[in-house]
């Protein structure tokens, strides 16, 4: 979740009658993401590690659409084991994929393709596949 931006992004998408749980596991940014979900009140902001999700699972319901927007090498794991938890059935579920923040010594293209397969042994099967290129 980081600080907000791409929280609030999704808070208005979703508007008031919608719900946004925020995942950030470091307590900084945690902080700036509270100061984002008081002026929101369609944010639920939760301090903790989303590798882990049986430690919020208390907090959070099903959900239509699950995003995963973490820099991490094992984020297709992450998905898949928040999506067994909250994402209900019919649900859509997004990954965002940083290549350099996984991998720098491969080009992008290379570790998406690592990425997309091990979502597939999960039974997880891409129906899109967009790059933010030039933008970022």
């Amino acid at each position: 979740a980081g600080a907000g931006m791409s929280v609030s992004h999704v808070s208005d998408v979703v508007g008031p009658r919608g719900l946004v749980y925020a995942v950030e596991f470091s307590f900084r940014a945690g902080r700036d993401l509270l100061d984002v979900a008081r002026s929101r009140p369609n944010i639920v902001p939760i301090v903790e590690d989303a590798r882990f999700p049986t430690k919020y699972r208390m907090l959070v319901g099903l959900v239509d659409v699950l995003v995963v927007d973490v820099a991490q090498p094992d984020m297709a794991r992450i998905l898949q084991v928040n999506a067994n938890l909250f994402l209900r059935t019919g649900g859509l579920a997004i990954l965002v994929m940083p290549a350099l923040c996984v991998d720098t010594t491969v080009p992008p293209a290379a570790v998406f393709a690592t990425i997309v397969d091990s979502l597939r042994r999960m039974s997880f099967f891409p129906k899109e596949q967009v790059t933010l290129e030039p933008f970022v």
